[in-house]
């Protein structure tokens, strides 16, 4: 009973009995009675009593539901035709249909049999029977279509009865099961639609570059796949339209019968829903196509920057050993050079990481939803690059000062050999008078007079400039000395 009761409860439709309606002992031919009550039609059918009551009770079923809940409600209105039958058949038609109808009934009206004899029995039977057949709504008897005619009006009643409305039976039938096929598509397509939309949403944003593209080109298929099938579903709705409105655009004077325009109501209504489904769908795809694609753009910028800063760290290191500010012009010449080397090396990180900075901020500017995440990185690349940039700027300026002091050295150790030499070159005889004496003191202190030109008038000073960029670890021995 569970099992029962937890499956889809599912209406019937064409397809389940295409048999029992091809065999057309009941029919929904689009007429209408004049306050608008939908007309089934009992043709003449020799095996009407030889049916099987579930399938009457079937078709009948299945054609009380094809009129709107508007028209069911105001009633139907049976036709049986029996002018070629006997007395016999009227009566077990009207007890079926009184048994088993499903539908609201309006009026019943019987075209009796044609011969005399048949006719007499049936008026004699009506007036014994009525009782029995248990129905609360009335029954006409006529005799002939003509008597039809005066209750419903010629264009709402087939050629069979004298009436001029177009009805083909297996085109009915092909109609029906393409409209019943059709909504189907739709609800199968907008269930896809919904199965991956749910999909999609609970979809866990990957945080690598190589799992992010697979799953955008898995979604991006299967989005493309969707949409086909949504394309297919359209044009089978347009092809359905045009089918059921072909007899209006083949001749102007044909007019659609009140099934064939809720039959076009009904594609219409369809392809409304498969319209708006694709829309909702769409703006769904939308936001979801642009976040993976902002997701990938995320997983890019991130794994730049690590490439990047890593770099960037390495040049950092290279940069804090350079402590060694040299101990001789050649080995700050040197030191320079290397510098230079550093620095050059370093262009190209650098300009990566300041391009790197300007397309995080793009994506800031374009809304990311990972704001959070990128704008750090950006400060974080811009202040390292700050950071070479000043350090690299200190290190020639430390190196510039070292180089200039120790070309004053040099010069100052040049001057102090000049001066020994020159010490050194006065012979002692000539100091033994005071001319001799004078004229080595004037040489003497013309050369003092030079020191000037080397800056050396305050070596205090010059010590002080030169202690102030020195590591302790190499302190100025060689200043000491030479000025000793």
């Amino acid at each position: 009973t569970d099992e029962i009761m937890q499956q889809e409860i599912r209406p019937l439709v064409a397809v389940d009995i295409i048999e029992q309606l091809h065999r057309q002992f009941a029919i929904l031919s689009g007429g209408r009675g004049k306050d608008g009550a939908p007309i089934i039609t009992f043709p003449e059918f020799a095996g009407f009593s030889d049916i099987p009551d579930e399938d009457f009770l079937n078709v009948v079923t299945y054609l009380t539901s094809i009129p709107s809940l508007e028209a069911a409600s105001i009633g139907f209105i049976i036709i049986i035709d029996r002018r070629r039958d006997k007395w016999s058949a009227v009566k077990a038609s009207l007890t079926r249909i009184a048994g088993a109808f499903p539908g609201n009934l309006q009026l019943v009206f019987v075209l009796r049999p044609s011969r005399f004899i048949q006719r007499t029995i049936a008026d004699i039977g009506i007036k014994l029977y009525r009782d029995d057949f248990k129905m609360k709504v009335p029954i006409i008897m006529l005799n002939s279509v003509s008597d039809l005619h005066g209750y419903i009006d010629k264009s709402q009643l087939t050629r069979e009865l004298g009436g001029t409305l177009e009805y083909g039976h297996s085109q009915w039938i092909h109609h029906r099961t393409a409209i019943e096929n059709f909504a189907m598509t739709v609800k199968t397509t907008a269930q896809m639609l919904q199965t991956f939309g749910t999909d999609l949403a609970e979809t866990e944003l990957p945080n690598d570059v190589q799992c992010t593209e697979e799953l955008l080109s898995a979604h991006t298929d299967h989005h493309s796949k969707l949409k086909d099938e949504l394309k297919l579903a359209v044009k089978q709705g347009a092809t359905l339209l045009t089918c059921i409105r072909e007899p209006v655009t083949r001749s102007a004077n044909s007019k659609l019968s009140p099934d064939e325009l809720e039959n076009v109501a009904t594609v219409e209504r369809l392809l409304a829903q498969l319209d708006e489904t694709e829309k909702a769908f769409d703006q769904f795809w939308t936001k979801h196509h642009l976040k993976l694609e902002q997701c990938l753009q995320l997983r890019h910028f991130e794994h730049d920057f690590r490439e990047v800063k890593l770099a960037l760290d390495n040049l950092m290191e290279t940069q804090a050993g350079f402590a060694d500010i040299g101990d001789s012009v050649a080995r700050v010449e040197h030191l320079l050079r290397e510098q230079k080397q550093l620095e050059e090396k370093g262009q190209e990180p650098m300009e990566k990481a300041q391009s790197l900075a300007v397309h995080g901020e793009q994506l800031i500017q374009n809304n990311h939803y990972a704001v959070d995440s990128i704008r750090p990185k950006c400060v974080e690349l811009r202040r390292i690059c700050d950071d070479f940039t000043n350090e690299t700027k200190k290190k020639y300026d430390i190196l510039g000062k070292s180089l200039e002091l120790h070309k004053q050295l040099d010069k100052a150790s040049q001057w102090c050999e000049a001066g020994i030499y020159l010490l050194a070159s006065q012979a002692v005889d000539k100091c033994q008078s005071q001319e001799g004496a004078e004229t080595a003191l004037v040489e003497i202190e013309k050369f003092l007079v030079t020191a000037k030109e080397h800056q050396l008038s305050n070596p205090k000073e010059f010590y002080n400039q030169f202690d102030m960029i020195l590591t302790p670890e190499i302190k100025v021995k060689p200043l000491r000395c030479a000025c000793k």
